[in-house]
């Protein structure tokens, strides 16, 4: 027996290993498919993943290098995506960023540094940052004093650097909380630059012409909080959104945009006082949301006649207003200026300084023209079903919005609990074309 378990040992070893078990249909086929699937983008070309990279936060971009020696050296090749700052967790401090610049080969897609004046770098260095490779057909800029700390009146010029080493290959920048140069240098170009946020700056009117004149591909436009003595003058023939936000005393005038479809005003965090003329808009579709109760936004067609029925935009498709409820006719009396829209929005709030007796009385001798021909969605936002006022405004609308000459007696209610008004909506869609009407929920 022993000599026979010894021939079978010998004959199996030299047979080779003992046959497997045979697994149910599919798995190893399964298996097979599932470790692949693991490694899968492991396989994609460098310029692929280096582009993958670019969009992560810069640690997180930076961490890609361990995770196997396929992708040891492809975040130093990859475009750079450095946000500098001193408490953000996915950014980098100041030091590790002096390494990164100095390290890394370049191209740049998006340099952010939110701490100019937090004393750890110079106008010198930063200047030098801007000159190296590492920051090289730089496509994003986001800089920034940082305006939560500043003392009052306190003055941060925007460092000429920033403008000229950057302009010929950026994309989208957004500059804030800093004072612009006087003049802006003949030779500055922004050739491909499409969205462009100016916030809390301090700019005069012959700066910001130069500035937008110096833009010949820009598509939206976003200006907030602005310190200037003179009036805005918008002139492009490329510009497609417009966001204009309360600034105290400064007059935006749209002279010449052929091509503008929307001009966005999320609300002020003061009463300001805002006058916006439109001079040549062919094109504009959807405008708000404003105010008419407090005069807070005054719109103007033409050099100096505000929006009416004698002089009225016939383009506008969408509008959005802000209403404290009381206000049916002073918003009947805005919709005059508008006789071919189609969706309106009203944006309940409540606004203890309202005076009821200052409302312009709406006279049904004179019809609106846009209920009795194309208005056929009415959205309150905030609306309070017991809210007698609101009430109204939903009554008037089913009664007197008229579609060939008939009342809405087919017409629809939908009703969404918690459906609060944030202008955070309004900003997001600033800058995305893929937002068709940027007042919408979702």
């Amino acid at each position: 027996m022993k000599k026979k378990k010894g021939n079978v040992a010998v004959s199996a070893a030299a047979a080779g290993p003992a046959p497997k078990k045979r697994e149910p249909h599919g798995t190893a086929r399964k298996r097979g498919r599932r470790s692949d699937a693991g490694d899968l983008i492991s396989r994609l070309p460098d310029a692929i993943l280096g582009t993958i990279i670019s969009l992560l936060p810069t640690k997180d971009g930076g961490r890609t290098q361990a995770l196997s020696r396929r992708w040891r050296h492809l975040w130093r090749s990859a475009p750079l995506n450095l946000q500098v700052s001193l408490c953000q967790n996915t950014a980098v401090p100041v030091p590790a960023a002096r390494t990164i610049i100095s390290r890394h080969a370049g191209p740049a897609r998006r340099f952010c540094f939110p701490c100019l004046r937090a004393g750890r770098v110079t106008c010198a260095e930063l200047e030098s940052w801007l000159h190296s490779r590492a920051l090289a057909g730089l496509q994003e800029l986001d800089i920034s004093y940082g305006h939560y700390s500043a003392p009052a009146g306190t003055s941060y010029p925007l460092p000429p650097s920033v403008l000229l080493h950057s302009a010929p290959t950026l994309l989208v920048a957004r500059i804030s909380d800093c004072d612009f140069p006087d003049q802006i240098a003949p030779t500055v170009n922004f050739p491909l630059l499409k969205h462009l946020s100016l916030l809390y700056v301090s700019i005069s009117g012959k700066v910001f012409h130069g500035l937008l004149s110096a833009c010949r591909s820009l598509e939206s436009l976003y200006m907030s909080k602005f310190r200037s003595v003179d009036s805005l003058c918008v002139s492009s023939p490329t510009l497609r959104t417009i966001a204009f936000q309360g600034s105290a005393k400064v007059e935006l005038v749209i002279e010449d945009a052929p091509n503008l479809e929307r001009l966005l005003i999320p609300e002020s965090e003061r009463d300001d006082c805002v006058t916006i003329r439109v001079i040549s808009a062919p094109k504009l579709k959807i405008l708000g949301p404003y105010s008419p109760d407090f005069h807070k936004i005054r719109i103007f067609q033409g050099m100096m006649s505000p929006v009416s029925s004698a002089n009225s935009m016939h383009t506008l498709k969408v509008l959005a207003l802000r209403s404290s409820g009381h206000g049916l006719h002073t918003v009947l009396n805005v919709l005059r200026g508008f006789p071919c829209l189609e969706r309106l929005y009203v944006i309940f709030y409540k606004h203890h300084e309202m005076d009821k007796k200052n409302e312009a009385w709406h006279d049904p001798l004179f019809p609106i023209e846009c209920l009795k021909t194309y208005l056929r969605k009415v959205v309150l936002k905030s609306y309070v079903g017991y809210d007698e006022q609101q009430v109204g405004f939903a009554r008037f609308f089913v009664l007197n919005a008229k579609v060939e000459n008939r009342a809405s007696r087919d017409a629809q209610f939908e009703f969404r609990s918690n459906c609060y008004w944030t202008d955070s909506q309004i900003n997001k869609c600033i800058h995305d074309f893929s937002v068709a009407d940027p007042f919408r929920h979702p």
